[in-house]
């Protein structure tokens, strides 16, 4: 019989973060249900290595049209558990469902084995999959990140065992429905429901042959130093304090309006959005009045409600961290233009806001702030803008607006981060490899490096 506490850690609970209010609970499993969860996905691994390239890419086509006849019911569970506005949920789908797609046409030929020079009468480097792969996940993009992780591995032929954050497990379980709906096999992909003390366990699972992670930098550590003790490959992805270099030669409109959308999607909950931007000098008052005129016209207000801009923060805590960055930040000497205040409605909402003046060792150019706040400082020269960048422990997107060639050159060879864009967004696509440096992480996600994170990279001779 189940005692009242073994009741209490039989479910995931979730606050609905627009309202305060708890959602219905999820039944988790227990730590013997999970290690047999793995355990059936690591048997059907020989089958479903056996399965020939175009078998798994019809299976994860069929996979894309299942998340896009679901995309309505995903994004209203995104934006009933993590606050995501609906156009925005629905807008994550079909950019998922494109992963999957992606991964299902180019996967064979990233695959390809490769003949190699050597003293063999042939000799070739293979690329077959690992085995088993578990991937621990986050809540702020819980449908785009379970895909980035799932179908390059599936397509190169290993298993995977899904972890999502306990905030979402409404919005896990109607994915992992969507792939069995599509015809995968319920002992390829599992979706193991469980906290998060569990999830650790589950990384010294023998069966575990590799580890995703996407989250936070110092839970990274802790899992790259699990995975490591058990020699088992990691990818990991974690925070970001990306800088933004906008010179007085740019678009300025077009560069604001993409700044504005940067730091604003997802209410600032993204690792790869503009968190530090660094003005010339000459414009540096224009700029700060065009950003405050934007985000003061920004809307918050229910995710479901499709005239807001922004939703909530997922959670309570995550709102009052940030809330203490603006006011440390504030009191250290920058200057609030708009927000900065803790709203009195229900839910967990905080206002955009626009700190300008911001100096290195201010709270805010410190840390990550993972909401909607934007930190502005001004700069004299390229050079200066571009040491202010590398000016952080963190390393994963770096952005440039200007036309003169020679500052995006010497930009290009300076910035210290694993993606770079110039005059536009830092974002994620399919085609192109996703990744960091230093506190940002190690390894890559999508494109071609993507899909070969997770094989085994093995020599043939053959005399």
């Amino acid at each position: 019989m189940l005692t009242a506490a073994k009741l209490e850690t039989a479910a995931l609970e979730s606050i609905n973060p627009t309202t305060g209010q708890a959602l219905p609970s999820c039944a988790a499993l227990s730590l013997d249900e999970a290690r047999s969860a793995i355990d059936k996905v690591a048997a059907g691994f020989s089958e479903w290595k056996a399965k020939s390239f175009p078998k798994r890419a019809a299976i994860l086509k069929a996979v894309a049209a299942s998340m896009r006849e679901n995309k309505h019911e995903l994004a209203d569970l995104m934006a009933l558990e993590m606050g995501k506005p609906i156009k925005e949920g629905v807008a994550e789908v079909e950019k998922s469902a494109w992963c999957a797609e992606y991964y299902a046409d180019n996967g064979e030929a990233f695959l390809t084995p490769e003949s190699l020079e050597s003293d063999a009468s042939h000799s070739y480097v293979q690329y077959p999959p690992l085995g088993t792969v578990l991937g621990i996940l986050p809540w702020n993009a819980p449908v785009w990140l379970a895909l980035r992780f799932l179908a390059p591995a599936l397509m190169a032929g290993n298993t995977c065992v899904l972890k999502a954050d306990p905030n979402v497990p409404a919005t896990a379980n109607k994915l992992v429905e969507c792939f069995y709906q599509a015809g995968v096999p319920e002992n390829v992909v599992t979706n193991l429901a469980v906290e998060n003390s569990v999830a650790s366990k589950m990384i010294d699972h023998p069966q575990v042959k590799a580890v995703s992670f996407t989250g936070s930098s110092k839970a990274g550590q802790s899992i790259a130093s699990q995975a490591a003790a058990g020699l088992k490959p990691a990818v990991l992805e974690l925070g970001g304090s990306d800088p933004c270099i906008l010179m007085a030669d740019a678009d300025l409109e077009k560069a604001l309006d993409i700044i504005t959308l940067s730091r604003m999607i997802n209410a600032g909950q993204s690792c790869i959005a503009v968190k530090r931007l660094f003005v010339e000098k000459s414009i540096y008052n224009e700029v700060c009045e065009a950003l405050r005129e934007r985000f003061s016209k920004l809307k918050c207000g229910d995710p479901r409600d499709e005239s807001n801009n922004l939703g909530p923060l997922a959670r309570e805590d995550l709102r009052d961290q940030l809330h203490r960055q603006v006011s440390a930040s504030i009191d250290a000497g920058a200057r609030c233009l708009t927000g900065g205040d803790l709203p009195s409605r229900s839910g967990f909402f905080y206002p955009p806001t626009l700190l300008v003046d911001v100096k290195p060792g201010m709270t805010v150019f410190e840390e990550e702030t993972f909401g909607p706040v934007l930190s502005v400082t001004p700069i004299d020269t390229i050079d200066q803008a571009l040491e202010l960048a590398n000016n952080t422990e963190y390393g994963l997107g770096a952005s440039i607006w200007t036309s003169s060639q020679v500052a995006i050159d010497r930009a290009i060879e300076t910035l210290e981060s694993g993606q770079i864009a110039v005059n536009g967004i830092v974002k994620s696509d399919p085609r192109l490899p996703s990744g960091g440096i230093g506190k940002s992480g190690y390894g890559r996600e999508l494109g071609p490096q993507g899909i070969r994170e997770f094989v085994n990279v093995q020599q043939i001779w053959i005399a």
